[in-house]
């Protein structure tokens, strides 16, 4: 489930706003609230969401004024702005800071919906999740031992990369795919030829690259979103992985941004 952060400086709008996001969608939670825009940017100096919904008028600062701070952050975070305002200067300055929709007040669930399904699919083709299969060829929530390995594998995999952050322990991921540890764990090493365990391990260290090369985290908020515990761990082995310290690794292929020092030093 993609993460979402909601900033609304309108208590009552803002809850409205999280429970249709909550009726409306299965893929997105709300797992972050700011009630204004300076609120909104302390958070993101502290987490990482997959996605943006901003109003757009605010008392202590616009959501366009955030989302221009936003874009020098995190070049690629998608942001859906809403506004009780129609006017055609916003919906085109909004267009230029890269803001996926635009939508207006009073939203309509079908609208917001098909925002939402839409940036979906661009985060999957992102993170090499797989579709889903279209109605009618879903497959059973419970796949018995002797079903379509490659299938499951799949699952397994599109797991990981949902729950980078979480726990990844192979009980815990054989059960969302119903399936016993033990069997899974053959499973995995005769289908893809690697041990479950590595594969985890090396699905957490392409995300801490990605975090370092696309966000300004510092680099202990980076361990933790890519799933390592301890950030002293996580430079050691990214420094053995990869060759480079997390902030060598950093600043030779990150993303163009304001000054910002990063220590690697916990």
């Amino acid at each position: 489930m993609y993460k979402v952060l909601l900033v609304e400086d309108e208590t009552v709008i803002r809850q409205g706003l999280r429970e249709l996001i909550g009726r409306s969608t299965r893929h997105f939670e709300v797992t972050g609230e700011a009630a204004s825009g300076v609120e909104a940017l302390e958070y993101l100096k502290r987490e990482l969401p997959d996605l943006l919904i901003t109003d757009i008028r605010m008392r202590e600062m616009d959501g366009l004024t955030m989302v221009a701070q936003v874009r020098e952050m995190y070049p690629s975070l998608p942001v859906v702005i809403i506004s009780g305002y129609g006017e055609f200067e916003y919906a085109k300055k909004a267009i230029s800071y890269g803001v996926c929709s635009y939508l207006l007040k009073p939203i309509e669930r079908l609208e917001l919906v098909a925002a939402l399904d839409k940036i979906k699919l661009a985060l999957d083709r992102e993170r090499g999740i797989s579709v889903p299969p279209q109605p009618g060829t879903e497959r059973s929530e419970a796949p018995a031992p002797g079903g379509d390995a490659r299938k499951i594998i799949r699952d397994v995999k599109e797991y990981v990369k949902l729950h980078i952050d979480g726990d990844l322990r192979l009980q815990t991921v054989a059960g969302s795919v119903h399936l016993n540890a033990t069997y899974l764990s053959q499973l995995f090493k005769a289908e893809t030829g690697t041990n479950y365990s590595e594969y985890v391990s090396e699905a957490r260290m392409e995300r801490a690259k990605w975090l370092l090369a696309h966000t300004r985290l510092k680099i202990y908020d980076v361990a933790r979103l890519s799933g390592h515990q301890s950030p002293k761990h996580f430079m050691l082995v990214f420094k053995q992985q990869v060759g480079a310290t997390a902030g060598e690794y950093r600043d030779r292929y990150g993303q163009p941004g304001p000054d910002v020092t990063i220590d690697d030093k916990v």
